[in-house]
């Protein structure tokens, strides 16, 4: 009898554990995970099939089109009417490219997108009746950043301690090349650098945008370098020092980058053509024929052409104290009368004349007399006019105040 009043109260219970038990799986079957919404290249590539590819060898613009389709365009008739806006024949092997076509059969390419690099990129868009072709760059932010640290091994490795690019070592070693021999640095040298870096979207880095400022102690001196452009509108930025003295000195170290030191300037030396010991009053760098010859400084080329002994050659003037001559020359690529700035190519490197080998002779006069500019104190550029200095000096005075202070800090 009791049983019989108990039943109802036990079906009840079950009826409610089962609601919940049916309630539970229902919640958990309309739970569905969220598909992540990708948008790269201004596209929403959820909705596209996407390929991802890279160019390979032999590959043309023409040739990965006809691998995908294109619906009712042409081949050639796209190529020409994207010419204007996309360099077809810039396109590199190794670089990536990514395919956005229809999710629908018969899955027709829609975009088309070539990766320049790793922040330019070209899109040639098929979505309309007129095929469009434009170039663009991905979000690109730009941090400032200054460090200060001692030298620890070499330029590079120091850097890359800090967690800055190689390519700043470089740079550094190009604003100071007239004033610090790298080679020769010391552990217990000191440099400190502002910089800009980039990063994609904010977070992928990219790079060194530009040095701001820096200054590096070598032997107890310290040398500060600051880009400035003393007219607006160059494009040339050339360094200055806390002072506003340039760092450059007025004549390159040599008239070739990359080079050799075969023979010396010397007031007697064994001639390997007349066999015989004669002064040789220049300075002859081997390096490899057809290599560009370079001024070392500013001037007006006072003299071309050839003779016997000196090949072809060309003299520069730079002042009333100053002149170079460059020999042996396999070709003379300016003219007398022509201004040529320091660094410009004036020639390439044979061995035309009394030479054994391809070699450019260098021969440097100060006051109408033969030198050796190896042991010469050579001139800095020119010095920085009064109506300059007073801008420059007010405009580094923060930024040399920030390097100052981070290297009080760090370099304790």
């Amino acid at each position: 009898m009791k049983f019989n009043k108990l039943l109802p109260i036990l079906f009840a219970l079950s009826l409610l554990s089962c609601e919940k038990k049916v309630d539970k799986v229902t919640i958990e079957e309309d739970v569905k995970p969220k598909v992540p919404i990708i948008v790269e290249f201004g596209f929403t590539l959820n909705d596209y099939l996407v390929v991802q590819d890279t160019i390979k060898s032999g590959d043309t613009f023409g040739k990965l089109l006809e691998n995908h389709n294109i619906g009712n365009f042409k081949v050639h008739e796209v190529t020409e009417q994207v010419k204007d806006s996309f360099n077809m024949r810039d396109i590199r092997i190794g670089r990536p490219i990514t395919l956005l076509k229809s999710k629908e059969n018969p899955n027709q390419l829609q975009v088309f997108i070539y990766q320049k690099d790793n922040i330019n990129y070209s899109v040639v868009d098929f979505r309309d009746t007129i095929v469009k072709a434009f170039n663009k760059q991905k979000p690109i932010t730009i941090k400032r950043r200054t460090i200060a640290t001692a030298i620890y091994g070499s330029l590079s490795e120091t850097l890359n301690k800090n967690g800055v690019e190689a390519g700043v070592a470089n740079n550094l070693a190009k604003i100071y090349e007239y004033s610090i021999d790298f080679f020769k640095i010391q552990k217990e040298d000191k440099f400190a650098v502002t910089f800009y870096e980039k990063y994609i979207n904010d977070t992928i880095y990219a790079g060194v945008d530009r040095l701001e400022s820096s200054f590096f102690e070598h032997k107890g001196k310290k040398i500060y370098a600051f880009p400035y452009k003393l007219d607006s509108l160059s494009k040339k930025v050339d360094y200055y020092d806390e002072e506003g003295k340039g760092l450059k000195t007025m004549f390159l170290k040599a008239p070739l980058d990359f080079f050799r030191i075969s023979s010396r300037f010397s007031p007697k030396r064994f001639h390997p053509v007349q066999m015989t010991w004669k002064a040789h009053k220049g300075t002859d760098y081997a390096a490899p024929h057809g290599t560009p010859i370079k001024t070392t400084a500013s001037g007006v080329v006072e003299r071309t052409g050839y003779t016997a002994g000196n090949g072809n050659f060309v003299k520069v003037k730079h002042n009333g104290t100053y002149a170079t001559q460059y020999l042996h020359m396999s070709k003379i690529l300016v003219r007398q009368g022509q201004h040529v700035a320091q660094g410009e190519v004036i020639g390439k490197v044979g061995s035309t004349g009394l030479a054994t080998g391809p070699h450019v002779c260098y021969r440097f006069w100060k006051n109408g007399v033969q030198v050796d500019p190896l042991s010469q104190k050579l001139p800095n550029t020119e010095p920085m006019n009064a109506k300059h200095k007073a801008k420059y000096l007010a405009y580094i005075a923060p930024l040399k105040k920030e390097l100052d202070s981070i290297a009080t800090l760090k370099l304790k």
